[in-house]
């Protein structure tokens, strides 16, 4: 046959995870189980194999596993592939004639039938005589074994039989198929980035307002510095937070610089937003002074590090109109026809502080101020950028940027806070953002948290890694203003055990709900003035919601199923307040299954009968009692269950909203 052809052999279609037909390369972790599919199929009525190869970075192979027909003649078949360490991997889908599957039907079919008895045996026989001197020699003892009985014609048929299926056989051929016309796909990427860039638990502060004090008698603040701050971090690492994440810490500007709740006037008190970036003492690569030096930075890193938490930083690619930039390189700003600098807007609102950045007039040496800035501050032990707003430039420049410095440092992790269309969000996963904001904020109703957790995945996941941040600065939903202490308790079971990558912001602890008046975001927002708490007081009269996140951080840690954004199942309830998922992980033979019921209803009890899925929770005869029930515990209260495939829940918003359950198996 012709050397053009597209399909093989062993035709193997819509093979998955692939993304824009193999041009990016899909993302995974170390430990991370990645859902491997296509679509296969074969002539005849021969059977037919599908396996999946990974390959390390520099082509070996490291590991081959069956693929499994998902459905009923579907001709689709998935399995797990599980890298080990990071690095540019990739894998190909094989489809094979099973010789063995093939033989084994037929003989099954056809002596029950007596129909060719012995020329079944006979071919049994040649099968394992053939390929007997191919195995290592245990196993061609067995093939032998095999053969000399199938071929015994004074035994009786079922013995003969017998020794083609017995286990010893099933084993090896298990362990190595007996594979012929073996057809092997495209080779597709599979970038498999460092476990941070998957998993973490996520804690927001402002340093300025750690430490920052008030002296009523002459109405001014004293701000908080990296090392009133660095106190605040061993209570971050209690709560088991992985990342602590700091907003701008550059000069700021102070032309037209915005007052209390983004007022346009500012007292000669008021510190002025973090993200009005630029001022006389610097820009992009300096520090407030108020905050401290390179030194007091250092040591904050350092302390951050000794406490097992990685210090992310805000990446704002945007000016002041005092930023040094702006008088240096006015061709990296929109000059208006009257030759004024254009502002940020979002109308209606306007940011009369900040300058956006125009990468069309002079992109390779903005380019390369940009790549200037990040290695300096990789330089001083940031290995996480949280990207402020990157949907507003060119997803070009966020491939190269980010390309550029994985080629040096592929420790580094990008976060996309981009709360924009679909498309663009997932274009920026795609050019190589390893974490992205989401609208997980936004999703509230049983509904929509289903669909949406089924998007991001199943839908989504080989791209687009969400992290569930349940409030920012910008973001107090209405849920959390009207929910109380069950609301905040409800959206942080739903981060924190959806995703592998969840985050908080400061004060979410305390419950903190104002808004502004007609705003989603907080009365007196931080952003624009200090706001030391008290979080200790809070937490010794029982204000705060610490001890609680600190469950959820445990529990993430505790179990590996809650490490993987693959295997959510969504399960069903008669309730439509109630809402069940849950994840399931086997590693090293330990089956890890949690199952989550959350009340979605902040104000009252809700009742329900849910209904799982067993195979979803890995639970088959042996791990079960005789009559099918198994034991959940729930690891918030203490309490334990025995449970069956339809159970009831009550759930008293009031006490606890959500069950978390660890599935137990038989011994």
């Amino acid at each position: 046959m012709g050397d053009n052809l597209r399909f093989g052999r062993i035709p193997i279609t819509r093979v998955t995870p692939v993304v824009e037909d193999g041009l990016f390369p899909s993302k995974a972790i170390p430990g991370s189980d990645i859902v491997v599919g296509a679509t296969v199929f074969r002539e005849g009525h021969d059977q037919l194999g599908v396996s999946a190869a990974l390959r390390d970075p520099s082509g070996t192979e490291i590991q081959r596993v069956r693929l499994k027909p998902v459905g009923m003649g579907r001709d689709r078949y998935e399995g797990l592939l599980r890298p080990s360490a990071a690095g540019r991997h990739s894998f190909v889908v094989e489809g094979w004639s099973d010789l063995y599957g093939t033989w084994h039907h037929n003989a099954e079919v056809k002596i029950a039938a007596g129909v060719d008895v012995e020329l079944m045996l006979a071919e049994g026989a040649a099968l394992f005589s053939r390929h007997a001197p191919d195995r290592p020699t245990n196993e061609a003892g067995v093939f032998r074994r095999a053969a000399s009985v199938l071929s015994d014609v004074e035994r009786p048929v079922e013995e003969r039989l017998a020794a083609g299926e017995s286990r010893e056989i099933r084993t090896a051929i298990d362990r190595d198929p007996l594979r012929e016309l073996v057809t092997v796909s495209r080779e597709y990427p599979v970038l498999v980035e460092r476990e941070a860039a998957g998993r973490g638990a996520w804690y927001e502060f402002f340093p300025r307002s750690e430490g920052a004090t008030y002296d009523p008698a002459s109405a001014e603040w004293t701000s908080g510095n990296f090392i009133t701050a660095a106190q605040r971090l061993p209570a971050v690492a209690d709560m088991g937070f992985d990342v602590i994440y700091l907003p701008p810490i550059h000069p700021i500007g102070r032309t037209h610089r915005k007052g209390p709740n983004n007022t346009l006037t500012a007292g000669p008190g008021d510190p002025g937003s973090p993200w009005a970036i630029g001022a006389a003492e610097g820009g992009h690569d300096a520090i407030h002074p108020d905050l401290g030096t390179f030194d007091d930075f250092d040591a904050f890193v350092s302390r951050a590090h000794e406490l097992d938490l990685e210090v992310a930083l805000d990446l704002a690619l945007q000016a002041a109109p005092d930023h040094p930039w702006v008088t240096s390189h006015p061709e990296w700003f929109t000059t208006r026809v009257d030759g004024s600098i254009a502002y940020a807007e979002n109308p209606p609102k306007k940011y009369q502080d900040i300058f956006p950045i125009n990468f069309d007039n002079d992109p390779a040496g903005l380019s390369r101020e940009v790549l200037r800035i990040v290695l300096l501050w990789v330089e001083h032990g940031v290995k996480i950028f949280r990207v402020d707003n990157p949907h507003t430039k060119p997803v070009a420049f966020w491939e190269w940027l980010i390309g550029k410095v994985n080629e040096t440092h592929p420790d580094v992790v990008f976060l996309a806070e981009a709360f924009t269309r679909p498309a663009m969000m997932h274009a920026l996963g795609r050019a190589g953002f390893q974490q992205s904001y989401t609208y997980f904020t936004w999703r509230n109703t049983k509904t929509e948290l289903e669909e949406y957790f089924t998007e991001v995945s199943q839908e989504t996941a080989a791209f687009f890694r969400p992290n569930f941040f349940v409030n920012t600065p910008d973001i107090l939903t209405q849920f959390l203003q009207y929910g109380g202490p069950a609301g905040f308790k409800i959206r942080a079971v739903l981060a924190a055990m959806a995703s592998p990558l969840w985050g908080v912001y400061a004060g979410y602890e305390l419950c903190e709900h104002v808004a502004r008046p007609g705003a989603e975001e907080y009365i007196d927002n931080e952003k624009f003035e200090y706001r030391p708490r008290d979080f200790k007081q809070a937490e010794a009269e029982g204000r705060s919601l610490a001890p609680f996140l600190t469950r959820l951080n445990e529990i993430r840690r505790a179990h590996p199923a809650l490490g993987d954004l693959e295997n959510l199942t969504i399960h069903q309830s008669t309730d439509p307040a109630t809402l069940v998922f849950s994840k399931y992980k086997e590693t090293s033979g330990a089956k890890d299954a949690i199952v989550v019921v959350v009340n979605l209803d902040p104000h009252s009890a809700r009742e329900s009968t849910i209904s799982l899925n067993l195979e979803a929770l890995g639970l088959d005869r042996e791990d079960c009692n005789e009559d099918g029930t198994y034991w959940v515990d729930d690891l918030i209260t203490g309490q334990s269950w025995q449970w069956g495939a339809h159970n009831y829940v009550r759930l008293d918003a009031h006490v606890e909203p959500a069950h978390i359950l660890s599935v137990r198996r038989k011994p």
